[in-house]
């Protein structure tokens, strides 16, 4: 399966317990923190749907899910790998006090995978591998589901093309770090990470609304 996910995903606790059955969506904190992400913009609510339909939104769209101590967030601009998705990333892992915060973004049409990592509000982890390209980033001290794929390259192979698959890595990783189970594992308290309840919001620029756009 070919997957399209710019995600970013934070929780207090482990997140095999702070993603659970049961977990109650606060569209009102979700509204908040997505006027906050984008404060020069006009936010529009409009309606909810699941994680399964919101992992790779439009490009004037957003996802929120805020769960208490849990949330998720996905948003299109943070597939660019740039600066400004870098501060995107480092204002959604900020958003929830004591949290560490994954973001996950793959494609199959670059065929590529960016992992960044933060604990305590800042970025231990960024990572960008791409299947033509090689090792495009690796800056800080690396995750422990990452050590299976990193052996060929750590005992001298060439990362051009890429020693491994840049999918299974994002997949590990999310496991691992984002939801403590996989993206599409249902736990054994029911609980599947594809049908977590998220707000979705339209982004409108001042000046597409001065138009009278909708």
């Amino acid at each position: 399966m070919a997957w399209s996910i710019a995600l970013a995903c934070a929780s207090v606790d482990d997140p095999v317990r702070a993603f659970r059955q049961g977990l109650i969506p606060d569209p009102d904190a979700a509204a908040d923190l997505a006027r906050r992400l984008y404060p020069d913009s006009a936010i529009v609510e409009s309606g909810d749907t699941v994680l399964d339909f919101a992992l790779w939104p439009y490009e004037d769209e957003l996802f929120v899910g805020a769960y208490g101590d849990a949330l998720v967030v996905c948003d299109r601009r943070l597939y660019d790998v740039d600066d400004r998705a870098r501060t995107l990333a480092d204002h959604i892992a900020a958003a929830l006090p004591g949290s560490t915060c994954g973001v996950l973004v793959l494609h199959s049409m670059v065929s590529g995978c960016w992992f960044r990592w933060y604990a305590g509000d800042r970025p231990r982890r960024d990572v960008f591998v791409t299947a033509e390209d090689g090792v495009v980033v690796d800056l800080g001290e690396r995750l422990p589901a990452e050590a299976p794929f990193w052996r060929a390259i750590d005992e001298g192979a060439p990362d051009v093309p890429l020693p491994f698959d840049y999918e299974e890595f994002g997949l590990a990783l999310a496991r691992e770090h984002l939801f403590g189970r996989g993206l599409a594992e249902r736990g054994d308290d029911g609980f599947l990470p594809l049908e977590l309840s998220l707000r979705r919001f339209k982004i409108r620029s001042p000046a597409k609304l001065g138009r009278g756009s909708r």
